[in-house]
């Protein structure tokens, strides 16, 4: 099987490729900022140093905050031609930190209550009315950049001051009191491979290893585990870091990194880390491999008794495969077509009785 990574070159990614060589038959090391995009009448074309990229059963994109919109038109144009662990629409959620939190609320996971300001007039509005200290912090930014630890209404205010020139949105977050420590969990589908345990240094509030913070190993518990694990699904990622507080109300998830360092952990826990993300993306490219094989087969037994898509609304019933994104289902290429449902429409589910029933919904 062959397999490309797209990334920005880092040490990181230099190991996650070299991981993914030890299992694929082929691993391409393709760098992000060579690939240009281009939309038209013909549909969206993704080329790299001028050329079309040959076909690949796994490709890996990972990239910083900066390229959100780069990351997500790539896994766009390749999420249904090969197995991708992430989603291109997870690249603009995981990349701001306030649709991140959109989508964690709406699935119910732990979060410390958060405001967002359109300005600095708005702001303190908010900051007068809560408790500290509090955190401010940009929408888009990792490795701790950007994020402001205050005590009070006066400092606070100080610091919107200093903001409102960069004309940005600011997000206003509870402090959640941990010891100036936080949980750092890798995710690899429904496991976390590695978990650390992250301290800030003396008189520093964030915990990130970029930041000065040191890491030592950690096992997490059940509830831990169970909440990194539901928070990469929640925002489409088989993939992912998600970033813990241990509160006295239990795990509290303060950030999601689609594209996490691997130095701290790996030194913290003793774990190559890089190695079990590439066995783990092999075995996830197996299952996408064979299921695409199930699937073109199905469509081949349809044609042999002649049926194809132009048949649409006369077939009945059909046995074929359905392929598992996490907790979510995928109906197979030719099913899609033969239904015409499209991913704006709106449509009644029904499960009884061991049959799930979907069909559109008539407001009429």
């Amino acid at each position: 099987m062959r397999a490309a990574l797209i990334s920005q070159g880092s040490t990181s990614s230099q190991w996650t490729l070299k991981a993914m060589r030890n299992y694929f038959d082929q691993a391409d090391d393709v760098y992000l900022k060579e690939i240009e995009i281009q939309t038209s009448k013909n549909g969206l074309q993704v080329r790299y140093k001028g050329k079309e990229l040959p076909e690949y059963d796994c490709i890996f994109a990972k990239g910083s905050f900066r390229y959100p919109l780069h990351l997500r038109s790539i896994s766009d144009y390749y999420y249904d031609k090969c197995y991708m662990p992430i989603r291109p629409e997870t690249f603009s959620i995981g990349h701001d930190k306030w649709l991140t939190h959109l989508v964690l609320q709406r699935r119910n996971i732990p979060m410390p209550t958060t405001y967002l300001s359109p300005d600095v007039k708005t702001a303190k509005l908010i900051l007068k009315k809560i408790n500290y200290p509090v955190i401010l912090k940009y929408p888009s930014g990792t490795q701790g950049k950007g994020v402001m630890f205050t005590d009070s209404y006066a400092s606070a205010s100080s610091m919107l001051d200093a903001l409102s020139m960069l004309n940005q949105p600011v997000i206003i977050q509870d402090y959640v009191e941990t010891g100036g420590s936080d949980i750092r969990t890798i995710v690899c589908g429904q496991e976390v491979i590695a978990s650390m345990k992250r301290v800030a240094v003396k008189g520093e509030k964030r915990a990130n290893i970029h930041a000065g913070g040191t890491g030592e190993a950690y096992t997490p518990t059940a509830k831990v585990r169970k909440v990194a694990v539901q928070t990469a699904e929640a925002i489409g990622a088989d993939m992912c870091a998600v970033d813990i507080l241990e509160s006295v109300k239990g795990p509290t998830v303060i950030e999601v990194n689609l594209s996490p360092g691997l130095q701290g952990i790996t030194k913290a826990t003793g774990t190559d880390v890089a190695d079990k993300i590439g066995k783990f993306l092999y075995r996830k490219t197996k299952e996408f491999v064979k299921k695409k094989k199930a699937s073109v087969h199905t469509s081949d037994i349809l044609k042999e008794v002649g049926v194809d898509s132009s048949q649409e609304g006369k077939i009945k019933e059909i046995i074929t495969n359905i392929n598992m994104r996490g907790q979510r289902i995928l109906l197979p290429e030719n099913v899609t077509k033969l239904t015409n449902f499209r991913e704006n429409g709106e449509y009644v589910i029904k499960y009884e009785n061991g049959e799930l029933i979907i069909k559109k919904f008539n407001s009429k």
